[in-house]
């Protein structure tokens, strides 16, 4: 069933504490977006459309460095956001975004957003949990980077990732994606996940799913008291 702008707001965590009449306020401004698989949101540098919505598919958020390299800020799952703070301050988009599946988005238009937020308070109000959850969560990918190796970044993206109830789960993106947000390349990407599979945490069927096979072991992995691992 096709999704419309009131099942994809109602679905996004950053205004999920938002009341009604300001929920209303932003189902006017709204409108639909789709993107086939690897076309560009938009590009970094480029002024930003506004907020947008995932409602179904999957989207990068990335930024390129002066060299050339790419790396992978956010990986986007229906019901969150991205371009949130650039559409909010006004500013240029500060990444790049790109659909890796067939996507369908709420666009918030950048001008109609910020004219909301200076009208209606509670609508701020209404936002600011659904940012200071965002806020934590920029804050553990830093904590993964800093204070995590290789197998406990891995191990805790591999825990927060939907699975089966069998443990199964297919990784979201191309490896090389994961790598990148995982602060990895590649090469230590694989040979990360081929320690896990060797010590009998994680089986993996093909090249694009896995199963955790021991979440126990793979949580202690993820808060680094496992070194052998």
């Amino acid at each position: 069933m096709s999704l419309n702008i009131a099942d994809i707001l109602h679905g996004c965590k950053l205004f999920s504490d938002v009341p009604a009449p300001s929920f209303q306020r932003l189902a006017v401004l709204a409108r639909l977006c789709t993107f086939d698989k690897a076309e560009v949101v938009f590009r970094q540098g480029q002024p930003c459309p506004g907020v947008y919505i995932l409602g179904e598919g999957m989207v990068r958020v990335f930024k390129v460095g002066p060299g050339g390299k790419e790396h992978v800020l956010h990986i986007v799952a229906p019901g969150e956001t991205f371009a949130e703070v650039a559409a909010i301050a006004g500013f240029d988009a500060p990444a790049s975004a790109e659909a890796v599946a067939e996507s369908t988005c709420v666009l918030l238009p950048a001008e109609g957003f910020r004219e909301a937020l200076r009208a209606d308070h509670q609508l701020c109000l209404g936002m600011m949990s659904g940012l200071a959850i965002w806020v934590r969560h920029l804050v553990n990918l830093m904590e993964d980077v800093v204070l995590r190796d290789a197998a406990g970044r891995l191990a805790r993206f591999l825990l927060a990732t939907k699975t089966d109830a069998d443990g199964s789960l297919e990784l979201p993106v191309l490896k090389r994606y994961v790598a990148s947000h995982l602060n990895l390349t590649s090469e230590t990407f694989s040979r990360t996940l081929r320690r896990l599979v060797e010590a009998g945490m994680v089986e993996q069927p093909d090249a694009a799913r896995l199963r955790i096979v021991d979440s126990v072991k793979l949580r202690l992995v993820a808060d680094g008291l496992f070194p052998k691992v």
